[in-house]
């Protein structure tokens, strides 16, 4: 049993931190000490470290704001006497010492964080044309003393390369050498030999597509920044007296119930008690048309309430709501990396030296094998030392280290706009590479909810009687049959009775007592088995795409007959894929009849039914062994299992299973299967950019250094193609956020 803390902010980092631990089963336990922003947190094998990381670095933040306050159930809570709070899972006496402690960096706080600002980077970059134009004019006019074009040189230089010298400063204490590195060292030599004008442009340049790429950047923040904005801050709740109270939404507890006036945001995930309105939920799913809430629908926080007021009971805290949810994917998705980009990170500072290696060697080949001059230009050619500067510009990998987290971010942020979370960049490249797609048919090619399609009574006539002894006796179900038992009762009028005695019969049905008459609501094998047996043998059984309920009350005999709709957008959809290239598979639990019914009517190419979790698992297995790139498309805690063996997992909604959600790579946030569509095409779009990149980058470098080893170009050759190829690979991945359309 866990301790209690000592003080309040003890308590709320002690329930925050366990809920932690109960969230990630790879962590064993923690220490934090928050007085000194010191973390470790202890594992057994091997684990994702910067995703666990970036999670726990999203709590101590929610923590630090207030917004984590559960109880701690299921861990261990010790509190040192200089606050520091060790916490562990219940374990055995040996298992610590296998424990393997690692230190994590503190999160600095939202404000704390660095963002480049552009703005500043671009005004640097004028004031550096401004003094390299300036410089050129004098020396050109050669009116002025030698000093002052320099002077202006040195000032353009300085204002070019202020954001480099910065960097520099911050990596050379820690044996970090990078390409602003490169640069400074390029504009010093460049300066060293009289090429103030060349050094001038070099950094201007530089500057200028460092702004460029900060306001790449910036845009594509400021997409999924505006998620962030929506979370709501404060809400208004009724309080035991009656009395309304603004309270900060950190501060909501289950059960409570909250006012959301029109034009207000709705503040937490609550279900409806009184009113009706209907709810903007485009920053939530992307879908812009408002959606009808009544009594008993759920609404999600940080979506608007467009014209009623309602009163709704509070069904998550704060931060386990449906936006929190997508906020935590979002942030991961920035964070973690695709395949194709981890490859270019590896160009740093071992790239680095090895550049910088290669230019030295080169000046004394030619110097000493070439017989070159090594620092005065001829008529004949340009010096060694020249020819170095001018390779280590175009040998420098600036266009190359953009060119995927470029395109990756800009694909993010366009999924995140449109109602596609990428839980990072491995699911963007993945997603192309998909030849077989497996789904789920509830609440996925389906719309997961029954609706009435008939009561029959028999003898007839009797039918709205029967529905509103059904509509009573499902008044508190939560069964999808109920629900869909309840929603044709209000769309009827109905009137409910005063059902006595409930019982739910697990698996089976449900009772109660209308004053002395028992009533049942339930599955045929109810009958099968009683007095009526011999007479429903005589009733046939609905077509395969119906499921049926009875209902009796002495001489009342009746029968509701229900069906899932089919998603109007799956045939479509489906015959995009199959148009595409990509094969389509149904994966149900459902009896084979009326899976064959919606597969046939959807026109899907494979249908397998009666599938057990387990049984789905080895299907997606089956498929992969025989070469399959399978994409798993699911909604359930059932189809948990299935995402997670799949090449690529796909959830439908945002507020679908945590089960599933977790397991996801890419959530559908307007529970339509046909953004999968779209996020097939953002998929294959992003990948033809990330190739556009690297051929641009890596043809720039290829070229350039050849010719500037052949002494071909001079140093403002090397400059403009070098950093005009970063500006391109930029603006080449920006087209992906900006456009309306995919392709």
């Amino acid at each position: 049993m866990a301790t209690e803390s000592k003080d309040i902010k003890g308590s709320e980092w002690a329930a925050g931190l366990a809920a932690f631990l109960q969230q990630n089963s790879e962590v064993e336990a923690l220490r934090v000490d928050s007085s000194h922003r010191k973390v470790e947190i202890a594992t057994l094998g091997s684990v994702d470290l910067d995703l666990l990381e970036l999670r726990l670095s999203e709590t101590i933040r929610m923590i630090e704001a207030g917004g984590l306050q559960d109880h701690v159930v299921g861990v261990s809570v010790v509190e040192g006497d200089d606050g520091e709070l060790n916490l562990q899972k219940p374990t055995c006496l040996t298992a610590p010492r296998l424990w393997q402690w690692r230190e994590l960096e503190w999160p600095a706080k939202e404000e704390e964080e660095e963002h480049e600002d552009w703005r500043v980077l671009g005004v640097l970059a004028g004031i550096c044309a401004i003094l390299g134009i300036a410089g050129w004019s004098m020396e050109a006019v050669g009116s002025a003393p030698a000093w002052v074009p320099i002077a202006l040189y040195l000032g353009a230089m300085l204002a070019g390369g202020w954001d480099a010298i910065g960097d520099v400063k911050e990596g050379l204490p820690k044996g970090q050498l990078d390409i602003h590195f490169l640069m400074l060292s390029v504009a010093v030599g460049a300066a060293s030999i009289g090429a103030w004008a060349e050094g001038a442009l070099l950094l201007f340049l530089f500057s200028f597509s460092a702004a460029l790429e900060e306001y790449a950047l910036h845009r594509t923040r400021s997409e999924i920044d505006s998620l962030f904005d929506a979370a709501p801050k404060t809400a208004t709740i009724l309080d035991p007296d009656g009395d309304e109270q603004i309270v900060p939404v950190e501060e909501v507890r289950i059960g409570q119930v909250i006012i959301v006036k029109p034009g207000a945001l709705f503040p937490v995930d609550a279900e409806v008690l009184e009113g009706k309105s209907a709810a903007d939920e485009s920053t939530l799913t992307g879908e812009a048309n408002p959606i009808a809430k009544f009594k008993g629908d759920s609404v999600y926080s940080g979506t608007i309430n467009l014209w009623g007021a309602v009163r709704a009971k509070v069904l998550r805290s704060a931060s386990e709501s449906s936006l929190q949810k997508v906020i935590r994917l979002i942030r991961e998705a920035q964070h973690l990396k695709a395949p194709s980009q981890r490859f270019t990170d590896k160009f740093g500072t071992r790239y680095t030296i090895g550049i910088l290696g290669l230019t030295a060697l080169m000046f004394f080949v030619w110097w000493l094998f070439f017989g070159i001059p090594p620092f005065t230009n001829t008529e004949e050619g340009f010096s060694a030392f020249y020819r170095a500067m001018t390779l280590l510009v175009v040998a420098s990998p600036c266009a190359l280290v953009l060119s995927i987290p470029s395109a990756i971010l800009a694909a993010i942020a366009w999924g995140a706009r449109h109602g596609i979370l990428f839980r990072g960049g491995a699911a963007i490249e993945k997603l192309a590479e998909v030849d077989l797609v497996a789904l789920d048919k509830t609440g996925t090619l389906t719309t997961g909810e029954m609706e009435v399609h008939a009561i029959e009574s028999f003898p007839p006539g009797r039918e709205e009687e029967a529905a509103a002894l059904a509509y009573s006796l499902e008044a508190h179900g939560s069964h999808p049959i109920g629900r869909a038992i309840r929603k044709y009762g209000k769309q009827q009028g109905l009137k409910s009775r005063d059902i006595e005695d409930f019982q739910a019969m697990s698996g089976k049905g449900v009772q109660g007592r209308d004053g002395e008459a028992l009533c049942i609501l339930g599955r045929r094998e109810l009958l099968e088995g009683g007095p009526l047996s011999e007479w429903i043998e005589t009733v046939l059984e609905p077509p395969a795409e119906f499921s049926e309920n009875w209902i009796f009350k002495g001489d009342l005999i009746a029968r509701i007959l229900l069906k899932d709709q089919i998603r109007r957008e799956s045939k479509p959809i489906l015959a995009k894929l199959k148009a595409s290239g990509i094969r389509t598979v149904m994966l149900t639990g459902d009896r084979r009849s009326a899976a064959e019914s919606v597969g046939s009517e959807i026109g899907i190419d494979e249908v397998r039914s009666g599938l057990k979790p387990e049984d789905k698992v080895a299907a997606i297995r089956e498929y992969s062994k025989g070469g399959y790139k399978v994409a798993m498309v699911g909604d359930g805690v059932n189809d948990a299992p299935s995402l997670a063996a799949a090449y690529v997992s796909v959830a439908m909604g945002a507020r679908g299973s945590d089960a599933a959600l977790e397991q996801s790579e890419i959530v559908l946030m307007k529970d339509r299967i046909d953004n999968f569509m779209a996020a097939t095409e953002l998929s294959h779009r992003a990948r033809v950019i990330i190739r556009q990149n690297l051929a641009i980058a890596l043809g720039t470098v290829v070229l350039m250094a050849l010719a500037a080893i052949l002494g071909w170009i001079p140093l403002s050759v090397g400059v403009f193609a070098h950093e005009g190829s970063t500006v391109v690979v930029c603006l080449n991945s920006l087209r992906l956020l900006f456009s309306d359309r995919v392709r």
